[in-house]
């Protein structure tokens, strides 16, 4: 497991940015933390760092939200779902084996369809705008993208 601080908003695209510019095609990142808690600034970031411009928000009442970039971005929001099926119902297989980048906010309501080899972000608020990022590398790509963000985060600091 890795930990990063973010102190704003600002900082945790910043973090974001640094991800989105290591990602490959076929990730798949899984944002953990609650309501608040940063993880559409988190996916903000990553947007950037995949190249893609204009607006980038929760797609909480489309489910589901597409940007093209230096990879294509599939931008989940689980929080209305009731679970694994309804997420079924969207096709995220079709999603997560492309050659795009997917990354699920509220993946804890998902779980049980979760590929084992992934990224987990957790969020956890720590003041009024500071947050702790925790994350947690599944299978050896994972842990190779979470090294390789550990250097970039070090140049930044």
């Amino acid at each position: 497991m890795f930990e990063l601080t973010s102190n704003a908003p600002e900082d945790t695209r910043e973090i974001g940015r640094d991800l989105g510019r290591l990602l490959q095609p076929g990730d798949i990142i899984c944002l953990y933390g609650q309501l608040g808690a940063g993880k559409t600034a988190l996916a903000q970031g990553v947007a950037l760092g995949l190249g893609i411009e204009g607006p980038v928000t929760s797609p909480t009442f489309i489910l589901i939200n597409e940007y093209q970039g230096r990879l294509p971005l599939y931008h989940f929001d689980a929080y209305r779902l009731k679970g694994a099926a309804d997420f079924a119902l969207l096709g995220y297989e079709e999603y997560f084996y492309d050659e795009g980048v997917a990354l699920v906010e509220w993946a804890d309501r998902v779980t049980e369809v979760l590929p084992r080899e992934r990224l987990d972000i957790e969020i956890k608020p720590d003041g009024e705008e500071r947050r702790l990022l925790r994350f947690k590398p599944y299978g050896k790509r994972y842990l190779a993208l979470v090294e390789d963000l550990k250097e970039h985060a070090r140049i930044r600091d």
